[in-house]
């Protein structure tokens, strides 16, 4: 066995851990770590970003599964507002996946730090939306999952960043506002990986063991051991001072974009 593959597993322990303690997506952590490792194990530089981005989608499928099915027992899950904006979110995210791979690693990165880097200025500064409006209608909520299916699609997030702002400002109570992303990012971690395996296949230069830009011994690395060790950070988040650690996580976040943005660049 390569080495290499033994850091995913560890990786997957972090990421589960800050999932179930802050109810961060796991993408914001990955994308820049896998970004670094890829780049260590020395595979083409014009491939790294994509990998990390089509990786961390597949390896957040099974911990959206969990999340949904845990807020769905809780009754906490608009499943209306999911079945009317799934559509719009699946297209969004197949559109949004034919563009990244269209565009070099580097635009992608810089994107991507810039999107990071507006999820940690909104944790530092404790920007929230005030609920003032109501929801829109069908053909609204659809053009709303697209944009957040897109951008979802760019930056390998389950979407959560967005989605509950959004159903926060249109009077939608916070717990249900979470309960429906968790829902939603299902169908965005599912869409988003097969659309980077669709995007990557047959692409040269992918490293053995990838399908398409989807890199499975990562997957199944990061999988196994964060599907465990959620429910971990989930108990400590009830003993420990969470508005806190959300701000060193997001400065931390910020170091791992400086880290990666300095090994495409640097």
């Amino acid at each position: 066995m390569d080495a290499w593959w033994l850091a995913y597993p560890l990786l997957g322990a972090v990421v589960g851990i800050f999932a179930g303690l802050l109810g961060v997506g796991g993408g914001a952590i990955m994308v820049p770590i896998l970004t670094s490792l890829y780049t260590a194990q020395g595979f083409p530089a014009e491939n790294v970003v994509h990998l990390a981005l089509g990786t961390s989608m597949a390896s957040i499928v099974l911990t959206s599964v969990s999340s949904s099915r845990a807020h769905h027992a809780r009754g906490a899950v608009e499943w209306g507002v999911v079945r009317t904006m799934g559509p719009g979110v699946i297209i969004g995210i197949f559109l949004a996946s034919f563009i990244a791979a269209a565009l070099p690693s580097r635009p992608l990165a810089i994107f991507f730090a810039c999107f990071i880097a507006y999820v940690c200025a909104q944790i530092l500064l404790d920007i929230k939306p005030k609920a003032s409006r109501q929801l829109p209608g069908p053909w609204g909520l659809a053009a709303a999952g697209a944009v957040i299916g897109a951008v979802s699609a760019l930056v390998a997030i389950g979407g959560g960043s967005l989605t509950v702002p959004f159903l926060t400002w249109c009077n939608v109570p916070a717990h249900r506002a979470i309960g429906t992303s968790a829902a939603l990012g299902l169908p965005i971690a599912l869409a988003g990986a097969i659309g980077y395996v669709v995007m990557g296949w047959g692409h040269p230069g992918l490293p053995p063991y990838s399908l398409g830009y989807v890199y499975l011994p990562a997957v199944i690395g990061v999988s196994a051991v964060s599907y465990f060790t959620a429910p971990l950070g989930a108990a400590l988040a009830h003993r420990l001072p969470v508005r806190t650690l959300k701000r060193i996580f997001a400065l931390v976040l910020l170091a791992l974009l400086a880290k990666m943005l300095h090994s495409l660049f640097g």
